[in-house]
């Protein structure tokens, strides 16, 4: 459910070329004029907009982007004009190859998407970049973390709801010996299961583990496994239970305390406008008893904050 409003009555993509090029044009950039614009236009349009615009002005519109924005609005607007999986693409290989690693960031894009989301960002990883996914994932990851991130993009996976009861036994049984019944972890079992198994399956494990063992599989994965590997369990786990609750804890995280992770807070709501944040809008309310816009409101400014407002929809 995307939080997207567009305007009731639509501007053809060539009005907002020239409406953005005029917001260039002269001395310093109207901004505002281009959140208004950027923000309230979905991927199709914003890929139309961007056409039009190198058709009239034989120029790229990203680059003049780049060239008139700054700081994080830069950042969310210019991660907001790639389609969906270009964007899941670009944050994998600046969290994967740029300067500062960000291994956090690309196993939470990994680990939360559906199968049919990663086999485009495979896809298009590939023909962007030229080279395939699994070599980046190969070359910076190390040890179970890597071994799962492999497997995962790899292993086609069922999207639909159906379960098979008995084969949830099997892997609940499977995952109780491999971690708390034994001394030390069998890595493999949890990489196997977690990585070849359905969001709906993984759910009914996760049920069946906690009717079976008294002991929620969220704890267990907590006591037997750390670090990076614990993080993509995880992931995958609370994505299979609940997606929008997940990103819900991942913007609380961002925002509270001392300062605001940006980097997140960018990343989430730019990546989930367009899929689920009507959810994830809700489950926050719920969980922490504010609305996301507030929270949002109350650690940004300016531009920034206006953007991140316009994707993030009406404040109820």
């Amino acid at each position: 459910m995307s939080t997207l409003s567009i305007p009731p009555i639509l501007t053809t993509p060539r009005d907002d070329a020239i409406a953005l090029y005029r917001a260039f044009k002269g001395f310093g950039c109207d901004t505002a004029a281009v959140v208004n614009i950027l923000a309230h236009r979905d991927a199709t349009q914003r890929a139309l907009i961007q056409q039009e615009y190198r058709a009239m002005y034989s120029d790229d519109l990203v680059k003049r982007l780049v060239s008139e924005l700054s700081g994080k609005l830069e950042t969310a607007v210019l991660l907001w004009m790639h389609d969906p999986a270009g964007r899941d693409a670009t944050i994998v290989m600046q969290a994967l190859s740029g300067q500062t690693k960000n291994l956090e960031a690309a196993t939470e894009v990994i680990c939360s998407r559906t199968p049919s989301q990663i086999q485009y960002l495979r896809q298009l990883y590939h023909s962007k970049f030229g080279v395939p996914l699994e070599h980046v994932i190969e070359s910076c990851g190390s040890g179970d973390h890597k071994k799962l991130l492999l497997a995962y993009v790899s292993t086609p996976r069922y999207e639909g709801p159906e379960i098979d009861r008995e084969m949830v036994q099997m892997d609940a049984k499977a995952l109780f010996k491999a971690g708390e019944k034994r001394l030390g972890t069998d890595e493999k079992t949890f990489i196997r299961i977690f990585s070849a198994r359905s969001r709906a399956q993984l759910a009914a494990i996760s049920s069946a583990y906690h009717d079976m063992y008294g002991n929620p599989l969220k704890k267990a994965i907590k006591r037997e496994t750390s670090g990076l590997f614990e993080y993509a369990l995880l992931t995958i786990l609370r994505c299979a239970e609940n997606p929008a609750m997940y990103f819900a804890k991942v913007l609380r995280k961002a925002m509270k305390g001392l300062g605001t992770d940006d980097t997140t807070l960018i990343r989430v709501v730019v990546t989930r406008t367009e899929i689920d944040m009507q959810y994830i809008k809700a489950e926050y309310l719920r969980k922490y008893k504010k609305t996301l816009n507030d929270a949002v409101h109350s650690e940004t400014s300016g531009h920034y904050r206006t953007f991140l407002l316009a994707l993030l929809g009406p404040n109820h």
